[in-house]
């Protein structure tokens, strides 16, 4: 079989993969199947290169399996099906649910985009109605074949809601690819399932040159940010993605308010998509940890006093009038976009008030120049002094670190023929490879765009 690196080499974003798997019955006389279609992104929520057409004949691609929900594994189905796509895409039931939610949401942006750029848009919201039509849900665990000898079988990759690692089963192979590996222990999800008898592996390395801060003190920090910013009499900011980190915000929350390890201020959710996707958590309830839903005792988990949903632009302009101290939870996740926009537009000017950055930012992202530390910066056409408090918590990352990456790969490391990294920028992918050399004597690389290899 012949695997293309389509996108997401040497990249975070774009994650775009191409399995080719040779079949006699087949009319063409090979199954032309897809591991995601994501969208790349870096300083703008869409890049050039996501105009470009796709490197394959959409026309003759079989399937689409897809990872989990975000953007940049999912965000050009919809022109994949513009473009003549009429095969299925794959997916546990949370990821298909989170997705259209997404897709509708990033439309929006995009089409902004596009008539700044002065450019068509991507796709409109006609091509995500048809893109669910072809979507079919499928759970952890159960297998789809195609022809006599191919099955492809989704597992949990503990990353967010309905993740999923992919294994492909094929000319007496077994192949691989991680999706987004969970950071963990996660507070919401269990862990990601450790595989087996692997021949390739085509793994994600977004951290795959660090480890992250001890998960057991990412709680505290969140304590004392909040209790800094309370003192100091300011807005807590916290841009943060609407699927999943969001959600754990919420729990952490209320278990603090719960316990009175913080004071009773208003926290706003400020984000139309965050609080459509927090339904779908209670919807699908099943696919969280047992002891969250028994130490809530099987209430809403992300209800609770003091906490307000602003859905509407009327809402979000009444947070204004609501005295500090407060907390706002906006998206987007890097300030690429969205409601945090206009928060930060008022808010970081105030050395009283604080951003709290707990996800991975993009190169070139205003979220990243933040976090670097740019003392200037323009949003929505206003020059603004960073005066706030700038924070991080990288223990708040969905991403799995260095050290999990690794123990992800050691039940599969003395059958593994390659591994290939993908999904990370150049460092931290490279760091990866020569340590999976160096611990295991693996042979890892860094493929390029477009580079083909057979397995």
């Amino acid at each position: 079989m012949r695997l293309t690196f389509c996108g997401g080499a040497g990249s975070v974003t774009g994650a775009n993969y191409l399995l080719e798997i040779p079949d006699k019955e087949h009319p063409r006389g090979a199954y032309q199947i897809l591991i995601d279609c994501g969208l790349t992104q870096g300083a703008h929520f869409v890049e050039q290169q996501n105009y470009a057409p796709f490197l394959y004949k959409v026309s003759e691609i079989d399937a689409v399996f897809v990872t989990h929900a975000h953007i940049d594994h999912t965000g050009r189905l919809p022109k994949l099906i513009k473009d003549g796509f009429e095969g299925t895409v794959y997916s546990t039931p949370p990821t298909r649910d989170c997705a259209e939610l997404l897709l509708l949401d990033s439309q929006h942006i995009l089409a902004q985009e596009a008539h700044r750029i002065d450019r068509p848009a991507l796709y409109e919201n006609e091509e995500i109605a048809r893109l669910m039509q072809h979507w079919q849900s499928v759970l952890y665990h159960a297998p789809i074949k195609f022809g006599k000898n191919i099955k492809i079988t989704l597992y949990s990759a503990g990353h967010i809601l309905g993740s999923a690692s992919i294994l492909v089963e094929a000319e007496g192979k077994r192949v691989v690819f991680s999706g987004d590996l969970g950071n963990q222990p996660a507070p919401l999800i269990g862990p990601s399932e450790k595989l087996a008898n692997i021949d390739y592996c085509i793994m994600e390395s977004a951290y795959g040159d660090r480890i992250h801060e001890d998960l057991a003190n990412r709680y505290s920090k969140l304590e004392r940010v909040i209790l800094e910013t309370v003192k100091n009499g300011g807005v807590l900011m916290i841009p943060a993605f609407a699927l999943e980190r969001t959600q754990i915000l919420l729990l952490e929350l209320h278990d603090m308010l719960e316990k009175h390890r913080i004071p009773a201020v208003p926290i706003f959710i400020d984000s139309p998509l965050a609080i459509k996707l927090t339904s779908i958590y209670s919807l699908y309830r099943t696919y969280l940890k047992p002891e969250v839903l028994k130490h809530f005792g099987g209430g809403d988990l992300f209800r609770f006093p003091g906490l307000r949903m602003t859905p509407t632009a009327e809402d979000s302009k009444s947070i204004n009038a609501a005295p500090n101290p407060k907390i706002i939870i906006a998206g987007s996740g890097m300030s690429h976009a969205g409601r945090i926009l206009f928060h930060e537009q008022r808010y970081l000017s105030d050395p009283h008030s604080s951003l709290l950055i707990f996800g991975y930012q993009v190169a070139g992202s205003l979220g990243r120049r933040l976090l670097d530390g740019e003392k200037q910066v323009t949003i929505m056409g206003s020059h603004i002094t960073v005066r706030a408090h700038i924070r991080a918590i990288g223990g708040y990352s969905a991403h799995a670190d260095q050290k999990q990456l690794m123990e992800w790969v050691r039940p599969f490391a003395k059958t593994v023929k390659h591994v290939y990294l993908v999904q990370g920028e150049g460092q931290a992918a490279t760091v990866l490879a020569g340590k999976l050399n160096e611990m295991f004597g693996l042979s890892a690389t860094v493929p390029r765009m477009n580079e083909s290899v057979v397995l």
